[in-house]
């Protein structure tokens, strides 16, 4: 039995979508998925942690299990690919950097933001968060890519570590997500 997904039409203001017909919890699901991939199409820019966490809470946080993952970025900071690279268990995921980086220079990236999701809803991060950040950092640096940040999304919300200063970064927030913006 094939699942019809209904279409979905622009509605009055930007962002906002219509339905042709009456949907599911399961198609309503299917199509947030759908609307979620569109906003990580390769050109886009991504302009604050709050836009990578809506980008990216309804591609996450269905998962029992934590996902790590990167949004890989050109010099301009648009928007190359989003990928899941590890998966763990409920409370952990083995992130391995010499992957991260292979990932990345496959990709050709300029910068990258680090991401994964806390199943329990919590999105405080963890002592192993700030050292695979730190970890991750260092590594890409010697590559020249630049880490501009690592959002942990929850059911809570998110937890970014560049609005934190947890990237001990040397620039402002509000540049953050521009070219010009480098870690030190």
């Amino acid at each position: 039995m094939t699942c019809q997904i209904p279409q979905l039409i622009a509605g009055e203001t930007p962002g906002t979508y219509r339905l042709t017909s009456d949907v599911t919890d399961a198609q309503l699901l299917h199509l947030a998925k759908l609307i979620a991939h569109k906003r990580l199409r390769k050109g886009n820019k991504l302009g604050s942690p709050e836009e990578v966490y809506r980008c990216l809470q309804t591609l996450l946080l269905d998962y029992p299990y934590e996902v790590f993952g990167t949004l890989l970025l050109d010099t301009q900071h648009r928007l190359i690919a989003f990928d899941e690279l590890f998966r763990g268990t409920i409370d952990s995921a083995s992130v391995y950097p010499r992957e991260v980086i292979k990932h990345a220079i496959e990709h050709n990236a300029a910068a990258v933001i680090l991401v994964h999701n806390h199943p329990s809803g919590d999105p405080e991060p963890s002592d192993a968060d700030r050292r695979i950040t730190q970890r991750l950092k260092d590594a890409l640096g010697l590559v020249d890519i630049r880490v501009l940040d690592h959002v942990v999304v929850g059911y809570e919300g998110y937890t970014s570590f560049a609005e934190r200063g947890g990237c001990k970064a040397t620039f402002t927030l509000n540049s953050l997500y521009s070219p010009a913006s480098r870690l030190p």
